[in-house]
């Protein structure tokens, strides 16, 4: 037996553990982010399925975990909210097709010099707009007209103030949002309980109440697989330059998130094992996810990324090897195979919960009070990067916030220099 094999063999207790684990916290999350987004829960799961396997197998990093994730929902859900469900499949395929040509032409290198503060804002401007996002599964109310984040946000709240109020539904948000909460307080003081993801916990137990107490709330229902989003294409109607421009945005974003991930992943792997890993390859990661992107989309699901949770849950679960991710995705087939009736019975509002949950920590509180009270020229573009992701888009939040960046750090160093 070769030392590969021996290898390979020598860790697969380790990534088997680690890929189901990841597999549990993707669950919910595939299937929220596949709601908010308007394309549905059966392309979140198909997404993680196959991109997470493509990703896994092509990609530049041992440990990162692919799939949908909350940046790119908040790109893609004004795009299809404009151009219509129809958009999906092209607009996958031009951006997989981007992603391949960044990787061909090595920009993966550049992609990673984006300044820690403004990835920082980044971060945080993209969990608020998955918070705001939530609001018509919070309220149980059809999501308003646009594609502007505040202005959309402003006229669901508005809507549903304006109407009696679905009280069982904002219970179901706020059990599943707290019992999220209780659990990864109390994890690390019950040792049986540390392997349990809170939003897998969470989402079973608040699931199951609402089913025993047949509550009137929205669930899922039937997952159909998504092959009709494959075959129902009109290509000669389509808008080719808005989908050419929305498939550059989707590679830009993927590209940045997969990247950073990455490069988490590795950091994480570092503090855990105290040795530096093999690194990850920037420009092979861009071909892993634009060959993902483009095997979701045929598939019917959504463009991918690289995610930072479940590459974050992968390490810490023990992940060795590239065979984690493939793990992950064969779990998430078998629930789809085997346990598609209880999946179509989880309630929207505790997705919505779970995603609340999710957005929080993303935000990471810790991380705020550190990038708040930094340097100024830190400190002014990780702000003007969240407002501007929250209040614009995410390709406007980096663009203005590098530009910030450049010209504070510019105004710093003369400053300095005089001094």
């Amino acid at each position: 037996m070769s030392g590969s094999a021996k290898a390979i063999l020598g860790s697969l207790h380790f990534d088997i553990v680690a890929g189901l684990a990841v597999a549990i916290v993707a669950l919910p999350l595939a299937l929220g982010f596949g709601v908010t987004s308007g394309a549905g829960a059966a392309a979140g799961l198909v997404t993680a399925i196959v991109a997470g396997a493509v990703a896994g197998i092509f990609g530049g990093s041992r440990f990162q975990v692919s799939g949908p994730t909350g940046a790119m929902v908040v790109v893609l859900a004004p795009i299809l909210a404009t151009l219509g469900m129809a958009s999906l499949l092209p607009m996958g395929i031009i951006a997989g097709i981007f992603l391949l040509a960044f990787g061909a032409l090595h920009l993966g290198r550049y992609v990673e010099k984006v300044p820690w503060p403004v990835m920082e804002g980044f971060t945080l401007g993209i969990a608020v707009v998955i918070a705001l996002q939530q609001i018509p599964l919070i309220f149980n109310i059809e999501r308003a007209e646009g594609s502007e984040v505040l202005l959309v946000a402003s006229r669901t709240v508005s809507s549903a103030l304006s109407q009696p109020l679905e009280w069982w539904s904002l219970a179901v948000v706020a059990a599943t949002l707290a019992l999220k909460i209780l659990w990864s307080a109390l994890r690390p003081r019950w040792t049986f309980t540390r392997s349990l993801p809170a939003s897998a916990v969470a989402t079973i137990i608040v699931s199951v109440a609402v089913a025993i107490a047949h509550l009137p709330v929205a669930t899922i229902g039937e997952i159909p697989l998504p092959s009709t989003l494959t075959f129902g294409v009109e290509w000669a109607e389509l808008k080719w330059g808005s989908l050419v421009w929305a498939g550059f945005i989707v590679a830009v974003l993927a590209a940045v998130e997969s990247l950073l991930s990455a490069r988490v992943g590795d950091a994480m792997v570092h503090r855990r094992d105290g040795e530096v890993p093999s690194p990850y390859s920037p420009n092979r990661e861009l071909v892993g996810q634009g060959l993902a992107t483009l095997a979701s989309a045929i598939a019917g699901g959504m463009p991918a990324t690289g995610a930072i949770a479940r590459t974050g849950v992968n390490v810490n679960a023990g992940a060795r090897t590239r065979v984690a991710a493939l793990m992950h995705s064969l779990a998430l087939l078998v629930f789809v195979v085997f346990l598609p009736h209880l999946i179509s019975q989880i309630p929207l509002a505790v997705l919505a919960g779970v995603l609340l949950g999710t957005s929080w920590r993303i935000a990471n509180p810790g991380s705020i009070r550190e990038s708040l009270q930094t340097v100024w020229p830190a400190r002014l573009s990780y702000i003007v990067t969240a407002v501007s992701v929250v209040a614009v888009d995410l390709i406007w939040g980096i663009v203005l916030g590098l530009s910030v960046h450049a010209l504070a750090t510019y105004l710093a160093s003369k400053k300095a220099t005089r001094a």
